[in-house]
């Protein structure tokens, strides 16, 4: 059968029905290289010297001890050997419901423009739909907290039962976490829309990922390129 036909059967490309002709229908023999070894206390010194900065210890491994080991390969090595501080896990995981939970956070870094500008960024995070309502505020207090709030709910039409916040005192009175205790001013707001405010744990501030990564959209998708932009006042 013509190498075309064959090809044309399997639908594969000629070149690789050439070449597993030649082959003989057999896998090739993959020969690999030999494990690199190196000394646990070298990398001990390295990875104390430098700080704990890993690409420096690539560095000093090449310049100093003339030993050429690929990145990949280094890492693997500090995590297997426990050199390497392990990157902290997730502090918790909550179920993903429809219109379960919206997200509320602000940040006070960003810059508008040539000129920077200290400005207020408030987002309000649909969790589930993972929809965004943005503002910017030249000042954020606990009024245009809720104006923002009532705006947002108002836009969307709808409001979910929790509004995960952090340990702010704009709707905070006391506490943190679960042992929070919030305003009863914020608590009376949020029972018109149907929600209640609840803190995350102290040090859980990735308990609103979300919200974090809302902001570093905003910041290097939204942001760039625009020179004009509307500040509340």
């Amino acid at each position: 059968m013509p190498l075309r036909q064959i090809a044309r059967r399997l639908h594969v490309s000629r070149n690789t029905v050439a070449v597993v002709i030649a082959q003989g229908g057999q896998l090739p023999k993959l020969v690999r290289a030999p494990k690199q070894k190196i000394d646990v206390q070298l990398l001990q010194r390295l990875y104390e010297q430098s700080g704990g900065w890993i690409q420096r210890m690539h560095e000093k491994l090449a310049e100093e001890e003339g030993m050429e080991v690929k990145y990949s390969t280094l890492t693997r090595m500090l995590r297997q050997l426990g050199i390497s501080k392990s990157q902290q896990s997730r502090c918790s995981q909550a179920p993903d419901e429809p219109g379960a939970e919206m997200q509320h956070d602000t940040t006070y870094s960003l810059k508008l423009g040539e000129q920077p500008h200290r400005v207020v960024a408030s987002v309000l995070y649909l969790r589930y739909s993972k929809r965004r309502y943005l503002k910017f505020y030249r000042c954020f207090n606990r009024f245009q907290m809720k104006w923002f709030l009532h705006e947002a709910l108002s836009y969307w039409g709808y409001a979910p039962g929790q509004c995960i916040i952090d340990n702010t005192n704009l709707a905070r009175l006391r506490g943190t976490g679960a042992q929070a205790v919030i305003v009863p001013e914020m608590e009376a707001f949020a029972k018109q829309y149907g929600f209640q405010f609840r803190c995350h744990e102290k040090g859980h501030s990735n308990r609103k990922a979300g919200e974090e990564r809302s902001f570093w959209t905003v910041e290097t998708n939204f942001l760039t390129g625009r020179s004009k932009l509307t500040l509340r006042p």
